[in-house]
C-alpha cells in the first residue's frame, strides 16, 4: 500500500497500462491464430495475405506502443511468413 501520492499514481498508471498491454497482446495473438486458420482451411492466397497484413499491422502497433520488443515482433513476423510460405501450421 503506497503512502506517497506519486506512488499511488504509479500504481494506478501501471494497472491501466497492464490492462492496455493485455488487450494489445490478445489482439496480436488472435490475428496470428486467424492466419494459421486461413492456412489450415486452404484459403486463397489473397485471403491469407490479407490476414497476414492485418497481423503485421497489429504487431507493428504493439511495438510502437512499447508492448512488444522490436526483436520479438521481428521473430513473430518471420515465423508467420515462414509458415505461410510452407503452407503448414505449427504443432
Amino acid at each position: 500500500m503506497p503512502n506517497i501520492k506519486s506512488a499511488e499514481k504509479r500504481v494506478d498508471v501501471s494497472e491501466r497500462n497492464k490492462l492496455r498491454n493485455i488487450s494489445i497482446k490478445t489482439s496480436v495473438k488472435n490475428a496470428v491464430k486467424k492466419v494459421y486458420e486461413a492456412i489450415k482451411a486452404k484459403e486463397k492466397a489473397e485471403k491469407i495475405q490479407e490476414t497476414v497484413n492485418k497481423a503485421y499491422s497489429l504487431i507493428d502497433k504493439a511495438v510502437s506502443k512499447g508492448v512488444l520488443h522490436k526483436n520479438t515482433a521481428a521473430r513473430k513476423k518471420s515465423r508467420l511468413v515462414g509458415h505461410v510460405n510452407k503452407g503448414d501450421i505449427p504443432a
